[in-house]
């Protein structure tokens, strides 16, 4: 049980980061968005895992080969528009950021940042879990992808209202902050699997 919280922390940490951001560049976000994003990105943190586990290990090679360079697309392209956004704004900052988390939007983010999920779902079929003693491999892997699950809402939610609380003390570029912490997460992602593959 340990192993998989560690590994449902590690792969919600960059859902964490991505809602800091959007709570800190999205003006008047509040509780109904931080839910509605982790509503989005625990939903994709559960459905990966058991997307991978049903690939199999056949095709691990293949989702190891591409998925860091989606990830970084996706949070480069979302963090890219945002900055840009920000820096085309008046002086007077008379244009406002974003109001609302299109249902698009979310599940750019949310596929951005669960792709490592649909990995780690390959790798469930080797680790033996035992989560359910006496239970079937399936039940097992279902309960593994629903603790994944509830920490990526879990660390969405809190990371979309401390992001809120900062969002106050980068009033006037929060949006430039934002897409610049996207583009870091891809930048890290990328570096990360490409420094591993060396």
């Amino acid at each position: 049980m340990l192993e998989i919280l560690l590994i449902a922390v590690s792969l919600a940490l960059d859902a964490f980061a991505v809602s800091v951001s959007s709570g800190i560049a999205i003006r008047g976000f509040g509780w109904r968005q931080a839910v509605k994003m982790g509503c989005y990105f625990g939903a994709f943190q559960f459905a990966m895992p058991l997307i991978g586990w049903l690939l199999g290990s056949s095709v691990s090679g293949y989702i190891q080969a591409f998925d860091h360079w989606v990830a970084f697309g996706l949070l480069a392209f979302i963090g890219g528009r945002m900055a840009v956004g920000a820096l085309r704004k008046s002086p007077d900052g008379e244009e406002e950021a974003p109001t609302e988390l299109t249902a698009r939007r979310l599940t750019v983010l949310a596929v951005a940042t669960s792709i490592d999920a649909l990995a780690v779902g390959v790798s469930l079929a080797f680790m033996g879990l035992d989560l359910l003693p006496g239970g079937s491999e399936w039940a097992n892997v279902l309960l593994a992808a629903a603790i994944i699950g509830v920490v990526a809402f879990t660390l969405s939610v809190v990371g979309g209202m401390v992001g809120k609380r900062l969002g106050g003390l980068f009033q006037k570029r929060a949006e430039l902050v934002g897409g610049v912490v996207l583009i870091a997460i891809g930048v890290k992602i990328l570096v990360e699997h490409l420094g591993g593959a060396a």
